[in-house]
């Protein structure tokens, strides 16, 4: 390997290459269902900035090479300002930690670009080695907050044990999603604190607080499901209660853990809520999401539960650093009803899929709960063959 003859022409290669990728049109993918997806991820890790990675010095840099490298881009928080989509992308760069950055799209779906620097959130401690997972709530009381996963050395592991692990859930918030102001961290029951969620309405004068109670950095444990939990002040947020919204259930896509997604959208109906569910197989875990709707008054009574799962990995969304997983903490409902779900996929690249918010409630409202054996969902499709032989014969389409 040579140095570089000419430099100069070299990064503005770079920056060619990196335009055409942000100006790249992105299409609908041929597919029938629910929800539309598209053919190309909004963020990868070449989305990510020349200037992020490469330094650009002939002295210091004769090769041209990254010198902090980027493996991956995913599990954005979303938020809508104005006219803009903005993304609080997780940001993995090839030493394993992860930090927040900000991209911005006018459509929603292309030409997503990050902002100049990547966020700088405070630390509380430098015990604090990993940051991951932002969820973003809009709050009635006029912030921002961002919600995410701090993950620690667990202190009560032995010195040869490197990989134990105590994860709790962070808190900082802002107005502009540039500078933001760190609040200690909430305190709960639980041991643990994973996918944490912030309601964006105050509840009898309380902040609510989804919470999703595990045992170990892993394993939930105990831990029965998605929680919820209240209190007054969320500059020291504690909850002295962590009750269980939606239980984790025996061979159902939710067997082994699950945990809520994004702040839940309100609608006439309830609040609408994405959530991710996981399960085992001979392959390892599998994560897909699926969604449930609360009541307005009391969002810690689900209403309905629509049975199975509402997005799996599929195709190339299968592969990648943590295979089969599908992954969200981030949508938003435009001024036109539409949603834009933004997922990640295997822990590698982020994708948007778009659906009518009408659309989506009807599939909440109406779609059958989960049978819980095979008797009972053989029951439920043969009543629905049944109706629709009715139909069709009416129509005189059989």
């Amino acid at each position: 390997m040579k140095t570089i003859d000419n430099y100069p022409q070299a990064v503005r290669r770079l920056y060619e290459k990196y335009n055409q990728l942000i100006e790249r049109k992105n299409r609908p993918a041929e597919e029938e269902g629910l929800f539309q997806r598209y053919l190309h991820p909004v963020l990868t890790r070449d989305h990510i900035p020349p200037s992020w990675r490469y330094e650009f010095d002939p002295q210091h840099n004769p090769f041209l090479l990254e010198r902090l490298a980027v493996n991956s881009v995913f599990n954005a928080g979303a938020i809508r300002i104005g006219d803009s989509f903005l993304l609080a992308a997780r940001v993995e760069g090839a030493d394993r930690k992860s930090f927040f950055a900000i991209a911005e799209s006018k459509s929603g779906i292309e030409g997503f670009r990050f902002w100049e620097r990547p966020l700088e959130i405070p630390e509380l401690d430098e015990s604090e080695t990993n940051l991951y997972d932002l969820r973003l709530t809009a709050h009635e009381d006029g912030w921002i907050y961002g919600l995410f996963c701090v993950e620690s050395k667990d202190p009560a592991a032995p010195p040869e044990d490197t990989s134990s692990a105590v994860a709790q859930a962070g808190i900082a918030r802002t107005k502009d999603l540039k500078k933001w102001e760190r609040l200690a961290n909430l305190k709960t029951p639980s041991p643990q604190q994973r996918n944490v969620v912030l309601h964006p309405e105050f509840v009898n004068g309380c902040y609510g607080f989804y919470t999703r109670p595990q045992d170990g950095f892993i394993q939930t444990g105990s831990g029965g499901g998605i929680g919820w939990g209240t209190c007054r002040s969320i500059e020291e947020a504690v909850l002295t209660e962590e009750i269980i919204v939606d239980e984790k259930r025996y061979h159902t896509i939710k067997e082994v853990k699950n945990g809520l997604g994004p702040a839940p959208i309100k609608t006439r109906y309830g609040w609408l809520h994405l959530a991710h569910g996981v399960r085992n197989t001979a392959a390892g875990l599998r994560y897909v999401l699926y969604v449930f709707m609360t009541d307005l008054t009391c969002p810690w009574k689900v209403t309905h539960r629509p049975g199975g799962y509402l997005l799996a990995p599929r195709g190339a969304e299968r592969v990648g650093d943590v295979s089969n997983v599908l992954f969200s903490n981030g949508w938003i409902l435009d001024e036109e009803g539409t949603v834009y779900l933004y997922y990640g996929s295997s822990d590698t690249r982020l994708h948007v899929a778009t659906c009518p918010l009408e659309a989506l409630v009807d599939y909440t409202l109406n779609t059958p709960e989960d049978g819980g054996r095979t008797s009972k969902c053989v029951r439920q499709r043969i009543e629905l063959i049944e109706r629709n032989q009715t139909w069709l014969q009416k129509e005189r389409l059989l």
